[in-house]
Parts: structure tokens; C-alpha cells; sequence
């Protein structure tokens, strides 16, 4: 309680956090405006849906989706337009070069993922409409109004969502510039945080949910956190060492340093793109209806991509397949954005070295070797942290329980690691304001005396 008064005696800091936290609540109020045409109480009594990609956007656009709101595709598309220009920075020569062009060419990556959100949300938005128009609710109302036009609907509704994908984007960025944090990803906390109240409220309220059953959620819960922070803040120090250099008429030696690898470099990507290749056939597949799935490739290939089969011999290709994939993606995205030769061309050019290294090749060489071996266990690590959701509904046999299913998808895989990565970043950052005004910390503060010269 000291440490948040003391944020508050700052005028600036103070001003920063009350401006972030104006924006995400500007953010959850329109979560829960509707798309014009749309009947939102047919909405509210919606039918109960199965597993599909679609879930995985609604958990990032806090529940936005399945709302039908102006926020539905939330921020996803800006993210998913910034992954594929950082692909296509590794690809292609010209925007390998732009973004080596500074501020200039900063400005252009930035527009053109831009013009990329865009197009990401007209496609994106265009579907999610032609799903809603043949949704119902419990009883029979269709979720879109019968009296609007189909081509106006689909016209308006698409302007609509991509208008508040591109408003989103615009107070990410604010909030970045003027606030505290990363502002795109505190909009995706915000958004996953916003579904924890109601799952905990659906399951202390549930007549079928056991005491037992809540306290070992909440043990694992805790387990799961700390092993997100483990997995998210540890890293691999090289040491590095720099040659001599003169200052003044004196030869001194420059002070050493150390190369930081991250044990989980890809963060949460290879999760989100994993997920999305799993869920991918399951949802075609679903869309084409009875003749699709009397097929007998289909059968098969859903009998392995069941993570809540009877038994867990039958689960298992699900954990094999889902794992395999993590691992691979974290290697894939690892290896986009950390480049083992260009690291040893800048030491060299720095005149840094690894102690016992020759620079170039062997430096190359080693820098890969420790890469490979970092990857792998953060992978494994990653991995465990995605399916421990499956692993804890089967183990407490809550597959009929969807409210306890919502709650361990928070604290699973994809949720839990965005939340504790900016939750911890954020701290950082407020830390740093408050060492710059000489005070020790957000998580260290202490009744102490400034002491001065005099």
C-alpha cells in the first residue's frame, strides 16, 4: 500500500497510470456495444458452442466476440499484421532493408502494417458476420435481425468491426506514448482479466462444483503462475568481453557485459499458432456440415485432435501432436529473431568476444550451439504450460463443467503467459519512474532518508 500512495504523490506518474486506466475502461464499456443489427438479448441467450479457432479469438477480445460487439476481432488483427511484416522482413531484401533504414523506414513498416490491419479485418469481420446470421439463441431468435438487409448488414457490420479494431490500435498506441506500459498488449490483458470475475462467480455458484475441487484449482493455479514467472524471466548470460581502447593518453581495458538468451524467446507464439493449426480443420470441417464429418479420415483425424476423450491413451495424440508443435514453433520463430551470424558480425565489429571464442565462425558456431540447447527445454516447459488446462479438467473430471473449464482456460497456455509477461513488464516500467525521482522501487520501498552533500 506504501509503494501504490507513493505512485500517487507523483503528478506525472500519476497522470500516466490514470490515463492508461481511462483507456481500458473506454475499452471494456464498448466491448459491450453491439453491431447495428443485431439483437443483443437474443445474443446474452445465445446457444452453447463447441470447441472452435473462434474461441481463441473470444479470449483475447475479452469476450467480445461471441458479444457481436464493435471490439469483436479486439486487437488480433494488428498483432497478426505485425507478425507477418516481421515474416516478411526476413524474406524479402526490401523490407530487410527498410527496417534497417532508421526512423524512416520505422514509419513505413508501421504504415504498412497498417493497410495490413485493414485488410486482416475486412476478411476476418466478413466471416465472423456470416456465422452470426446463422446463429440462434436458446429459443429459436436468430441473433441477427430478419427486417435488415443481408448486403447492408454484411456492408455496415464489416466497417463497424474494422472501425474499432483501427480505435483500439490508436489507444494501444496512446497509451504506449502517453501512459504506462505496452498499451496493445494491456488491452489484451485487460480483456483476458474482464472473464476472470464472471468464471469465478458461474463456479462458487454452481450446485455441482465440489469444495475439494476449488482447492486443488486453486493450489494448481498457483503452481502455474509461478512456473509462467520462471518460464518468462529466465535467461542464459554469456559473457562477453571487449577489447582495449584508448581514452585520453591511457590504454583502458572496456568494461565487461554479458549476451542475454531468453529461455523462452518466442514467448507465447508458437502456443497462438499451434492452437490455430489444430483448431483450423476442426472448424472447417464443422462448417461443412453431417457429409464432411461422415467422413472416415474425418473420424480419425478428430478421434486424435480430442483432447477430452474417455481415456487418456485416446488423449494422448493430442498432447503428442500439440507439443510437437509447440517445439517446433519455437525453434521456427526463435530462429527468425535471433540470428546467430549477424550477433557474431556485430561483436566483431564492436570488438567483443566470447572469453575462449575466436570471433566469426567459432563465435557463430557457439552461439548456435547454446541456442539449440536453451530452445528445447523452454519448448518442453511451454508446452507443459499449454495442455496443463486439459490435464487439470481431466484429472478432476470436469469436462461436463463449462464454468470450471472457462476459469482453467484463463490460467492456461496462452492467457496465463500474456498476463504474468505484462503484468511483470508493467512493473518494470513503474519501477523505473520511481528510481529516476530517487525512490528504490515499486516492490522495495522503504522509510528511508534521502542523504545528500550537505
Amino acid at each position: 500500500m506504501n509503494a501504490i500512495s507513493v505512485i500517487f504523490k507523483i503528478e506525472e506518474l500519476r497522470k500516466k497510470l490514470l490515463y492508461t486506466l481511462g483507456l481500458l475502461v473506454i475499452y471494456r464499456f464498448g466491448s459491450f456495444i453491439t453491431i447495428p443489427g443485431v439483437d443483443s438479448i437474443a445474443v446474452a441467450n445465445a446457444k452453447p458452442r463447441g470447441q472452435s479457432i473462434l474461441d481463441v479469438v473470444d479470449i483475447f477480445s475479452g469476450g467480445a466476440l461471441f458479444k457481436l460487439s464493435i471490439f469483436s476481432l479486439g486487437i488480433m488483427p494488428y498483432i497478426s499484421s505485425s507478425i507477418i511484416m516481421s515474416l516478411l522482413t526476413v524474406i524479402f531484401p526490401y523490407f530487410a532493408a527498410l527496417q534497417k533504414e532508421g526512423e524512416y523506414g520505422r514509419r513505413k513498416i508501421n504504415q504498412y502494417t497498417r493497410f495490413g490491419t485493414v485488410l486482416l479485418c475486412a476478411i476476418q469481420s466478413l466471416f465472423i458476420l456470416l456465422w452470426a446470421v446463422e446463429q440462434t439463441s436458446r429459443d429459436g431468435a436468430p441473433l441477427v435481425s430478419p427486417e435488415i438487409s443481408r448486403p447492408f448488414f454484411y456492408f455496415i457490420g464489416v466497417i463497424t468491426i474494422t472501425t474499432g479494431t483501427l480505435v483500439l490500435m490508436w489507444m494501444g498506441e496512446q497509451i504506449t506514448e502517453r501512459g504506462i506500459g505496452n498499451g496493445v498488449s494491456l488491452i489484451i490483458f485487460a480483456g483476458i482479466i474482464a472473464r476472470l470475475p464472471t468464471n469465478i462467480v458461474k463456479m462458487i455458484n454452481d450446485p455441482s462444483v465440489k469444495i475439494f475441487d476449488i482447492f486443488v484449482l486453486i493450489i494448481l493455479f498457483i503452481l502455474l503462475i509461478s512456473f509462467t514467472v520462471i518460464l518468462s524471466q529466465g535467461v542464459r548470460k554469456i559473457p562477453l568481453q571487449y577489447g582495449k581502447r584508448i581514452v585520453g593518453r591511457r590504454m583502458v581495458q572496456a568494461q565487461s557485459q554479458s549476451l542475454q538468451f531468453k529461455l523462452n524467446a518466442a514467448s507465447v507464439m508458437p502456443i497462438i499458432f499451434a492452437s490455430s493449426l489444430l483448431l483450423f480443420p476442426q472448424t472447417v470441417f464443422g462448417m461443412m456440415g453431417s457429409q464432411a464429418q461422415s467422413w472416415i479420415g474425418w473420424q480419425i483425424l478428430q478421434s486424435w485432435l480430442n483432447p477430452f476423450a474417455p481415456t487418456f491413451l485416446q488423449q494422448l495424440p493430442y498432447y503428442i501432436i500439440y507439443s510437437g508443435l509447440i517445439i517446433f514453433f519455437s525453434y521456427f520463430y526463435t530462429a527468425i529473431y535471433i540470428n546467430p551470424v549477424e550477433l557474431s558480425e556485430q561483436l566483431r565489429k564492436i570488438g567483443g568476444y566470447i572469453p575462449g571464442i575466436r570471433p566469426g565462425q567459432q563465435t557463430k558456431e557457439h552461439l548456435e550451439y547454446i541456442l539449440n540447447r536453451i530452445i528445447l527445454p523452454g519448448g518442453i516447459m511451454l508446452a507443459a504450460l499449454a495442455i496443463a488446462p486439459y490435464l487439470i479438467i481431466n484429472f478432476l473430471d470436469l469436462k461436463a463443467n463449462q464454468n470450471i473449464q472457462g476459469l482453467a482456460y484463463t490460467f492456461g497456455g496462452t492467457s496465463l503467459l500474456i498476463m504474468v509477461g505484462v503484468a511483470l513488464d508493467t512493473l518494470k516500467q513503474i519501477e523505473a519512474q520511481l528510481k529516476m525521482r530517487n525512490y528504490p522501487g515499486f516492490m522495495t520501498i522503504k522509510k528511508t532518508k534521502l542523504k545528500g552533500r550537505l
